[in-house]
């Protein structure tokens, strides 16, 4: 579900984009990833990295599964790629989720990512959303 523009954003940004959230949400990397993509994955406790598109996904889908709904907030076109900012919301285990997370990606001639830095708040459960919620009013969404 994207909310943000992506008028004027190069078609290899859109469409990785499109690819990008679509992976997110259903989990298809259909051209999205290069065969030995890197990825350098911070959270507010931890930090992984993943050499290769199958250990990228097994590692991205052990922290959460690929289902809910994604928002986009922000897309950003670099030389080379471009930044992401997105809001993630799914269910697993019976519990609703949410995490915010920034992706820096590095596209090759064919569109597809071949560096990927993601920054993650961390996947808050239903009460840390409840929490955040009595504590913090949010100037925008």
């Amino acid at each position: 579900m994207t909310t943000a523009t992506t008028t004027g954003l190069p078609a290899a940004v859109r469409e990785s984009v499109g690819r990008f959230v679509a992976f997110l949400e259903t989990g298809a990397t259909e051209g999205l990833f290069a065969p030995d993509v890197f990825a350098d994955l911070t959270l507010p406790h931890w930090r992984v990295q993943t050499q290769g598109a199958e250990e990228l996904v097994a590692g991205k889908t052990s922290f959460h599964p690929p289902s809910g709904r994604t928002r986009v907030e922000k897309v950003m076109a670099t030389d080379g790629g471009y930044v992401l900012k997105v809001e993630e919301r799914w269910e697993d285990g019976g519990e609703q989720w949410y995490c915010r997370e920034a992706f820096l990606c590095d596209l090759d001639d064919e569109g597809r990512i071949t560096e990927l830095s993601v920054y993650c708040t961390g996947d808050w459960d239903t009460a840390a959303v409840a929490r955040h919620a009595e504590a913090v009013t949010l100037l925008r969404p």
